[in-house]
């Protein structure tokens, strides 16, 4: 604690490794970020995931990023071992379950000056999360290579459906029927007419009976709830 409050610095400290105050200024808003961009992609992962790569860009490339990477795997895991999980044995505990944890770093300049995409593969399928920093807040910026804009925490209903006129009206009012209120809402489609990702920050969860609801549409494909 001395050292945090007199230097800036962490050191010997038993939740992450040891981080100058250079490094801790670069990486700090990454750490939290990185959890909850776990904890995303484990929600809509296939249960039995073999792999997780986490991708860095722009300036985090120039620091150590074990601790965010630490961070991110505790996000991913806790669904699976709840509390339990820390940033100490989520290596350990990624080990038992046979899933391999990765890093890779991305050199060339992209569209944001900072970004961490998380990736998992398992099951036959690849799903990932992106997300970067609008200044100092956070956003999800992508969703399976998807560009969407989202903010990490609450409530989101991330849904696949065709692009249609109306949509957008009927999701509002299926919710808004049920109480349910939009905080935020991102649009992404492949083409016109052909397929939507449609990305919603709510202010409560949808309960059973508006989800089933909300799937009953032929026009949408898959409705799934994440909690942040």
């Amino acid at each position: 604690i001395r050292a945090v409050l007199l230097e800036g610095t962490i050191r010997n400290a038993v939740n992450m490794p040891n981080l100058d105050a250079k490094t801790l200024a670069i990486i700090g808003p990454h750490l939290r970020f990185g959890e909850k961009l776990g904890k995303f992609l484990s929600q809509i992962a296939p249960k039995r995931a073999d792999s997780l790569n986490i991708n860095y860009s722009g300036k985090v490339n120039d620091v150590d990023t074990t601790a965010i990477t630490r961070a991110a795997l505790k996000g991913f895991l806790q669904l699976a071992g709840g509390s339990e999980v820390n940033e100490v044995n989520a290596p350990a505990f990624a080990e038992t379950l046979g899933l391999k944890v990765s890093e890779s770093r991305l050199s060339a300049p992209g569209d944001y000056t900072d970004m961490l995409e998380l990736s998992a593969v398992g099951e036959g399928k690849t799903v990932s999360v992106g997300g970067a920093f609008f200044g100092a807040t956070p956003r999800i910026v992508s969703i399976n290579s998807r560009p969407v804009e989202a903010r990490p925490h609450g409530v989101v209903l991330v849904l696949e459906n065709t692009d249609r006129p109306g949509m957008v009206g009927r999701i509002g009012t299926l919710l808004g029927d049920h109480g349910v209120n939009i905080a935020t809402m991102s649009l992404s489609r492949n083409q016109v007419g052909g397929s939507a990702l449609t990305v919603l920050n709510l202010d409560t969860a949808p309960d059973e009976e508006l989800l089933s609801e909300i799937r009953a549409s032929e026009d949408i494909h898959s409705a799934q709830v994440i909690q942040l």
